[in-house]
């Protein structure tokens, strides 16, 4: 199961100052850590925008889901990281194999310099860069590529390139119609206090459907278009302070209800019904918002 969360780039707009706004952003990295986010997109929002200028969002969640051993090589000093000291620590826990092929800890490298012998040096967070023969079928990173290196030794050291994604969760930037078109979305949810309240019962046939892939945990047929097969995966999108998604998207509350369909996504779901507060932070609809949908049983 592959889980992608959509962010807009306003959702630090009601922060007082950059520094706050960058603490607001390492609870977002956080929670796409804790509840193993494969991808984090940034989605534009220029309406909702205010103080912070367009590619601040962006920039910060990409520093964060960096590794520490390799913030050094990748990022230069720029303004919008001014306060990256402010992040908390990510501690994403390395993915093992087992069996002799497969035996080691994955971790992302960043490819810096590339041979005429089919072999590339890969910083990946050793005492030194080593030197990797790059895998058949594979095609060759060029320099300055992030690339994904199981360990299996460190003294002496044994490393290989794969053909795979690191531990952690990866960041782009899409339009949010189209993050929520993509071929590999599966089942698509927009989170918002005026969509369908989530019960015990919702729940389960969320958690039923998300494990076979059968549709979108409504009775009946899926409200997925006929031409995309479901894949078991998940797509989350959410909105920004005082802006939610319905606003963003430019829909009316009643079409958010069902009363007249939306149809760029297949649930619009209320994961905290009868809130105590006016407003659920994003970061704070990250957390109550992921961690049902992630159970298994």
């Amino acid at each position: 199961m592959t889980t992608s969360v959509l962010v807009p780039d306003s959702l630090a707009r009601e922060a007082e100052d950059r520094r706050e706004a960058t603490r607001k952003l390492g609870y977002v990295a956080r929670a796409a850590t804790v509840f193993r986010v494969d991808r984090l997109t940034v989605y534009p929002d220029p309406d909702g925008r205010r103080r912070w200028e367009s590619g601040f969002v962006e920039t910060v969640l990409r520093y964060a889901a960096t590794p520490p051993y390799l913030r050094k090589a990748v990022w230069d000093r720029r303004d919008e990281l001014e306060y990256a000291g402010v992040l908390p620590p990510l501690r994403v826990r390395s993915r093992t194999g087992s069996g002799s092929d497969e035996s080691g800890s994955l971790r992302q490298g960043i490819v810096t310099e590339v041979g005429a012998d089919g072999r590339v040096r890969v910083n990946c967070g050793l005492q030194h860069p080593v030197s990797l023969p790059v895998p058949s079928g594979m095609d060759e990173p060029g320099e300055g590529e992030r690339v994904t290196v199981r360990v299996s030794s460190r003294r002496p050291v044994r490393a290989k390139l794969v053909d795979g994604s690191p531990p952690g969760f990866a960041v782009d930037a899409a339009d949010l119609n189209d993050a929520l078109a993509r071929a590999d979305a599966g089942l698509t949810v927009a989170a918002s206090r005026y969509g369908e309240e989530l019960t015990v019962t919702k729940l389960g046939r969320l958690v039923e459907s998300l494990r076979d892939g059968s549709g979108d945990g409504q009775d009946g047929e899926s409200a997925a278009s006929a031409d995309r097969p479901p894949m078991g995966d998940l797509t989350v999108a959410f909105g920004a302070p005082e802006r939610g998604l319905p606003a963003i998207l430019g829909v009316e509350r009643e079409s958010v209800a069902g009363e007249t369909g939306e149809e760029r996504v297949d649930l619009w779901l209320n994961t905290v019904p009868n809130q105590g507060s006016e407003v659920v932070r994003t970061e704070e609809a990250l957390f109550v918002t992921l961690a049902p949908l992630r159970l298994t049983e």
